[in-house]
This record gives C-alpha cells, structure tokens and sequence, in this order.
C-alpha cells in the first residue's frame, strides 16, 4: 500500500467521533419537501411495496412527513446520533455508523442527503448501498467527486468518474449529484487507505471530509 503525505489519515472509526463529524447539522431538520428540491425527484413517485431508505436521516422529517403517503411501505431511517423527531407506526430509526451499516433489506429508493461529505469510505458505502436495491430501485445522494481524493491528496478525477460509470451510476457534476437505477455487486477499483478531518470546507461552505483511495492492481 502506498503511504500518504497526510499526517494522520484517521480509520472511520475515528472518524465518527471526530469535531466535524458530530458537528455536522447539514441534514437534521429537512422535510419531504427539501428533499425533493435537493435531489430533484419526487420520493413518494418512487417508493413501492418495498420502501424507502434513508442514509445520514437527520431528524427523519422526510420520513416522518412521508408515513401515510405510501401506503404501509417500509420507511428506515438511519443516523449516528439519536436526534430523531418523535415518529409515527411504521417508521424505522436506527442509530448507526454507515461505515459499517448492513442490511438484508432490499428498498425502492435510498437517498443520503449531504451525508457523503462526512463518510470516509464512501465508495464502499455506495458500493454497499447497491446491493440493497430492490428491482427497479433508485438510489441517489449528494457527492463531491473533488472529495475522493488518491494517496497524493489530489481528487481521482477522470479515473472516479470512469469507475463510477462502468459500475452503472450516473454523476452530474453540476448538482454534485451521484445516481444509480436498480440493484448490482459493485467492486470499485479503489483501495480505501482512510479520511481526513480537516480538509476544510467544501462546496457547501462546511467543513467536511475527505477520503483517501489509491488504485488496485
């Protein structure tokens, strides 16, 4: 494994107890409306028998706001921190770390709104959150591309993009925008090697986090 110039990348263990991690608000009080606006789909259009899945939730007011318009279809919600709003029947909120969440679930949507700027390994995640779309199924998320960045510290560039789309996922550069319609086992050809905390503000003004990769092979 190459070594980096950075003094100290930090595992994602690390990571999550870190200050910009646990200071991260960017997503906490978003509705259903916010989300339509951010990632420019109606939620509700997509989501079937098989649910929604939220990433990085927040307070889960989208999903809190959703309960009732998709009729019994399972809503999940997960964030590191318990700062959830009180939720109604049917609405499921799980305190965990997406660097090693998992589920058996298969979804018709998975959003992470803004959460990917605080994941260190977050072409694992995404690989991960592949996997657990339903037939049909929509994922899509915020993602800085100039975040993802190999061991010199430089963003992958052309090399993420072309690996994001041979595993099938669309990324508008403009919007920042990460995209993949219905399941796959995706491998990206990218070792993780860790994060770095202070890499400062990124596009939204925030102070958010980097994640270091080299290639394979």
């Amino acid at each position: 494994m190459t070594p980096s110039p950075f003094d100290p990348l930090v595992d994602d263990t690390t990571l999550a107890s870190s200050s910009v991690v646990a200071n991260n608000a960017m997503n906490r009080g978003r509705g259903l409306e916010s989300y339509r606006r951010e990632l420019g789909i109606d939620p509700i259009a997509e989501v079937r028998n098989n649910g929604w899945l939220d990433l990085c939730c927040g307070e889960a007011r989208a999903l809190i706001d959703a309960a009732g318009l998709v009729g019994g279809a399972p809503l999940v919600g997960v964030d590191l921190v318990e700062f959830f709003r009180p939720a109604p029947p049917g609405v499921d909120l799980r305190v965990a770390s997406l660097s090693h969440f998992h589920t058996d679930q298969r979804f018709d949507l998975i959003t992470c709104v803004h959460g990917l700027h605080y994941v260190g390994d977050r072409l694992g995640l995404l690989a991960r959150a592949a996997s657990w779309l339903a037939g049909g199924g929509l994922l899509v998320a915020d993602f800085d591309a100039a975040a993802v960045c190999g061991p010199n510290g430089k963003p992958l560039g052309r090399a993420l993009l072309a690996a994001l789309r041979e595993a099938g996922f669309d990324y508008d550069g403009r919007r920042r925008r990460v995209s993949k319609r219905g399941p796959a086992a995706v491998n990206f050809p990218f070792t993780y090697l860790g994060a770095d905390p202070a890499a400062g503000p990124n596009y939204t003004g925030q102070n958010a986090v980097h994640a270091h990769y080299e290639r394979c092979g």
